[in-house]
């Protein structure tokens, strides 16, 4: 029998893991480098702020092998609060068994009980599957363009 798959609220503990999670993500996502001192300081903030933030991880046999986190804003356009899905990854040897899926549903969730109307994402562009998993969830593509810049 397969060990059985836990999603649930990430812990100050689970850094590390996370940490090699993101490794994985900035493998595919070309437009950011892996800092670990960075990664931890992002982390440590979601973590702390768990009124506008949430972080789920997925483990089996007390091994993170999964995460994504959602984070609140304002949008004028809803005229109330939105919700941010970042960092959504899994262990590739763990992929194909919905736990990106259970992952999504769990923040969801969350973001529907702080009030969020809206949810979005970003996804790398050249990431075919990470796209083609979106609109099997029924995702949709937007007219918005992507844009950063270093302040």
């Amino acid at each position: 029998m397969a060990a059985a798959i836990i999603v649930r609220k990430a812990l100050l503990q689970d850094v590390g893991a996370l940490i090699h999670l993101l490794k994985l993500l900035f493998e595919i996502e070309t437009d950011f480098l892996l800092d670990e001192q960075k990664q931890r300081a992002g982390l440590e903030m979601l973590l702390l702020d768990q009124n506008r933030c949430c972080l789920m991880v997925a483990e089996v046999q007390r091994e993170v092998i999964g995460m994504c986190s959602v984070q609140l804003l304002v949008s004028t356009a809803e005229g109330g609060l939105k919700a941010m899905v970042e960092d959504l990854v899994v262990t590739p040897s763990y992929r194909g068994q919905k736990i990106g899926r259970r992952l999504l549903a769990a923040v969801e969730e969350w973001a529907l009980n702080q009030g969020a109307k809206r949810m979005d994402l970003l996804a790398d562009g050249r990431n075919t599957p990470a796209l083609s998993f979106y609109k099997k969830l029924n995702w949709r593509r937007t007219e918005l363009v992507g844009l950063q810049k270093k302040v």
